[in-house]
Parts: C-alpha cells; structure tokens; sequence
C-alpha cells in the first residue's frame, strides 16, 4: 500500500510537527523535521502494509530525524524555545502549567508522553515505533507521571 505523498502530508503533517517539537523545543527546527521526513517518504521505494503502518513509519523517521538535529553540533540560529512558548495559546493557566512542566521531562519520558496522549498511540504501538518493548515504555510512562505529579503536587495548594 502507497498513499500519494500530498495526502500523507495533509493527514500528518500537524503530528509530525508536533512530534518534532517535542524533542527539539524548536519550530524550525520542527518544521525541518516535517519536510525532511515528508522528502524520505516521497523517496522511499517502501509498501505499507497498512495506513497505520505508514503513519508508525513516519513518526520513527520524524523521531530519528529531530534526535539528529537535537545531536547535531551546528544547530542553526532560530527562534529560542522561550520565545516560541510565548507565543502559543492555552485554553486555562493550568493546561500551559502542564505543557511547560511536560517540555522539562527528560527525553525518553517526554517521547513517550507525547505518542502515548497526544497521538493516541498504545503501548504495543509505541513500542514499536521507538524499538523498545512493551515494559520499557510501560516503565517510562509510569516513571514521566510520577514526575509529572510531583512536580503539579508542589504547584498545588489546597485552599481548606
């Protein structure tokens, strides 16, 4: 199975985007992550067994390609993650409370996070698409929760 590449890109473009910021904290470098990884797609002599299976596809190579640029030791001048954040939009205080405490996770947490509840990803799914088993990212969606409420359980007071 092969879907026309303008296709793909309209259904995937917002997650991949997302994904790469992620791990890159960097709209251009995201949005660098979203063509390169759309290029690799439209270049590949690849068939999918599924449109599920080219979506996993494209996350790894997104995931892969971010990691490159996050690693890359000439990363070019862009806007600061500081100034990006000011820029997006929260529905309350507490939903931009929670994306920035999620945006200071280590890596590996943040990663699977993200697929897990923003991509609607399964566990056997992610596990999958990172090449790690199903108790490692079970593992590491416990261990980026439980930082995650310790860091909300300090933010929170109880007014009784």
């Amino acid at each position: 199975m092969r879907l026309d590449t303008g296709v793909v890109m309209e259904r995937y473009k917002d997650n991949i985007f997302a994904i790469a910021f992620n791990i890159t904290k960097n709209s251009a470098d995201a949005d660098d992550v979203v063509q390169d990884t759309f290029i690799e797609y439209h270049t590949a002599k690849k068939e999918f067994d599924s449109e599920e299976h080219i979506r996993a596809w494209l996350v790894r190579v997104a995931i892969n390609k971010a990691k490159n640029i996050t690693m890359s030791f000439f990363r070019r001048v862009s806007v600061p993650y500081e100034e990006y954040v000011e820029s997006l939009t929260f529905e309350t205080p507490e939903a931009e409370h929670l994306f920035e405490e999620v945006m200071k996770l280590p890596e590996k947490y943040r990663i699977v996070i993200h697929l897990f509840y923003h991509e609607d990803y399964n566990i056997r799914e992610i596990a999958g698409i990172m090449h790690l088993s199903e108790a490692n990212v079970k593992v590491r969606l416990t261990r980026g929760r439980k930082l995650l409420k310790s860091v909300m359980k300090e933010g929170w007071t109880d007014d009784r």
